[in-house]
């Protein structure tokens, strides 16, 4: 009789479990669920990635500043100098130097009369 009792109660209580256990999956499963799951994890790996990029930052600086200390291109008194633009580009040959900047027009647009496709063929 003992014996009876034990199994019936562990069925029970095996049911139970199993009946939260769906329950929960049901409803982490759900779509709203899933969109609000997916939204948060997209969020802190946003947040993880800016730490990481400002930790980066920082390394590239402190290295930077690291090497132009060992190969003395940075003076403790002269600040750093703004750097000058580069020349302006040679000209193709055979072009001028104004041909390239104009945009090309189309002269005579209203002359000419325009078909459609179908009556081409």
């Amino acid at each position: 009789m003992f014996r009876r009792l034990f199994w019936f109660f562990t069925g029970a209580a095996t049911g139970a479990w199993a009946t939260v256990k769906v329950g929960r999956a049901v409803r982490r499963l759900n779509p709203d669920s899933l969109a609000v799951t997916a939204a948060d994890r997209a969020l802190e790996t946003g947040a993880r990635l800016r730490l990481f990029a400002q930790d980066v930052r920082v390394g590239m600086a402190q290295r930077e500043t690291e090497l132009h200390d060992a190969l003395g291109l940075r003076t403790q008194s002269a600040p750093d100098a703004p750097q000058p633009l580069p020349a302006p580009r040679a000209t193709l040959p055979g072009t001028t130097a104004d041909s390239g900047s104009a945009l090309p027009t189309r002269a005579g647009r209203g002359d000419r009369k325009h078909k459609n496709r179908k009556d081409e063929h």
